[in-house]
């Protein structure tokens, strides 16, 4: 009896043993089904993009591939102040730099969002037109000097310069211009130190002197030479002499190459800002232009008649 009773107790306790597990894998099973089932089904979408290449040169148009799953609408943000709702978009990138673009793909209230850096670079041999009333100037941006580069592009690009005035103009030295406070300025209101907040790191490229028609970024006296984030201003010049030049050298430390000795000599400049300054570009079209904005009638060095400006870049 001893041992029916414990051979009944043992095998209720085996067939506990042996049917318990199973059921327990099954319930586990059924609740992995159906998690799967509300993912699949009206879960969280996934949101995902690809595009073609790495890098582009500015103008790029770059074509979005959305490889996102489970979603009903997507929102695009370019990272450059641009949106889209459309499923796989095409966007053209105008100027240079580096933009987080983020995808949010949403399903009813539930949503994810995938991010991922485009790099587009500056165009080779980049040219901007500035535009006034008394015709338009070319302008050559130099690639040593990037950072001054991308970020006038950047500016030209948000048309940041349209309707600002050439605020400070002396004739044989320099026209300068930039100050977002200059738009629309009255003749009696002070102007000249407006910026968009930040600064440049001087870039000073032994190729790169103030040679009439330079373009070069305008400072305050900063120890460190950061240019203004905005304010630029073209060279008129004077003349050059040999005896000008060797003093220069022996003042700075420096020495020019004869081209350079040669381009001051010709068509004059202000070799006094060298190293003082950088220079990120240089007129290639429209000297006369410059002698027109050069010798208009100032006082207090700014023009007696508005010269105000836009910017384009020349693709």
């Amino acid at each position: 009896m001893f041992r029916k009773i414990y051979s009944s107790k043992f095998m209720v306790h085996s067939w506990y043993a042996v049917h318990r597990q199973p059921s327990t894998i099954n319930r586990l099973l059924l609740v992995s089904c159906l998690t799967s089932l509300v993912l699949c089904g009206c879960g969280v979408p996934k949101a995902s993009f690809t595009h073609l290449n790495t890098t582009y040169n500015a103008p790029a148009m770059v074509r979005f591939d959305n490889t996102s799953t489970g979603a009903d609408s997507y929102e695009w943000d370019f990272g450059d102040g641009n949106v889209s709702d459309t499923i796989s978009p095409q966007h053209q990138y105008k100027n240079s730099g580096n933009y987080l673009v983020t995808l949010k793909a949403e399903k009813g209230e539930k949503s994810t969002v995938y991010q991922q850096y485009i790099a587009v670079r500056a165009p080779q041999d980049c040219t901007v037109k500035l535009e006034t009333k008394f015709g338009d100037m070319t302008i050559l941006l130099y690639d040593d000097t990037p950072e001054h580069r991308d970020n006038f592009l950047k500016l030209i690009g948000q048309e940041y310069y349209d309707e600002t005035l050439f605020h400070r103009v002396i004739p044989g030295f320099m026209v300068q211009g930039g100050d977002p406070e200059s738009r629309g300025a009255s003749q009696s209101r002070r102007i000249g130190t407006g910026s968009p907040g930040y600064t440049i790191p001087a870039e000073f490229s032994p190729q790169r002197v103030h040679v009439r028609g330079a373009l070069a970024a305008a400072r305050d006296n900063n120890p460190q030479k950061a240019s203004s984030g905005s304010q630029f201003y073209i060279v008129h010049g004077n003349n050059c002499t040999d005896e000008r030049l060797d003093k220069i050298e022996d003042e700075r430390g420096f020495r020019y190459t004869p081209e350079q000795r040669a381009m001051y000599l010709d068509v004059g400049g202000t070799p006094q800002l060298d190293r003082e300054y950088t220079v990120f570009g240089m007129v290639i079209d429209g000297f006369d232009v410059l002698d027109k904005i050069a010798t208009t009638e100032t006082k207090n060095d700014r023009p007696t008649k508005n010269v105000s400006m836009k910017i384009r870049q020349v693709y």
